[in-house]
């Protein structure tokens, strides 16, 4: 009965469908890839306004939030964040004439999104991790399962969690220090091809730093996590011999 029961058990855990490594990137698929590229296709191809086009991408992340608080009784922060930022947008797009203050607006945005990163982690719901999850994980059910186990018994895979938002918040912060003392010390013709080396180069600091503090000491976790498992089951299945 004993072996009967364990063999179906192992059986029915064979069972279960594997994530596919798109489902694992829908997340930010839909609430990051979807509004960013509507943007600039509204934008560039269609020739939209900036009001107009930052209005119509923010329909989807719209879409999201509210389908996430009324019919899956939760906040969906990352469709919430994207939102809260294409509105901020609209509101600053409404400022025009000074070339050094349209320079300055776009490091409000990078102010809003650190801000709320910091807020996340404060509250103990770091909002970069679902971020970070994907890359992590990669398509693997076990990796899911582990990572899963890690975040709810784990302090330091928690921590780990809070570090690697915090390092993107901070970041973010400290990039729009940085524009907004550009925009208003500098020329503007330097500015204006500046402004996106400052952006690319602090994408590229967040990534090393976030990734050594943060994102590697949880992927090695969960890979120990995953072995232990696997090394279980294997003690498992020889007792049940």
């Amino acid at each position: 009965m004993t072996k009967t029961t364990n063999a179906g058990s192992r059986n029915n855990n064979q069972a279960k469908p594997q994530p596919s490594v798109l489902e694992n990137f829908k997340p930010l698929i839909v609430d990051v890839a979807v509004p960013l590229g509507s943007y600039y296709l509204f934008k560039g191809a269609f020739g939209m306004s900036t009001f107009a086009a930052l209005a119509w991408s923010s329909v989807v992340p719209a879409l999201r939030t509210v389908w996430s608080v009324v019919k899956e009784r939760r906040s969906n922060a990352f469709a919430g964040l994207i939102l809260l930022v294409n509105l901020v947008s609209l509101a600053l797009s409404f400022v025009s004439g000074d070339p050094r203050l349209m320079l300055a607006k776009d490091s409000g945005v990078s102010s809003v999104i650190g801000i709320t990163i910091l807020v996340s982690v404060v509250l103990g719901r770091p909002m970069m991790t679902e971020g970070l999850k994907p890359f992590v994980v990669k398509g693997d059910a076990a990796r899911e399962a582990a990572f899963e186990r890690l975040r709810a018994g784990s302090a330091a895979f928690r921590r780990s969690e809070r570090v690697y938002s915090l390092v993107w918040g901070v970041l973010l912060l400290a990039e729009c220090v940085v524009r907004v003392v550009g925009a208003y010390t500098l020329p503007v013709d330097t500015m204006v091809w500046l402004d996106t080396v400052i952006l690319v180069s602090a994408i590229g600091i967040g990534m090393v730093v976030s990734g050594g503090l943060a994102a590697e000491p949880m992927a090695r976790m969960i890979g120990a996590e995953v072995k232990a498992a696997e090394d279980a089951v294997k003690r498992e299945v020889a007792v049940a011999a």
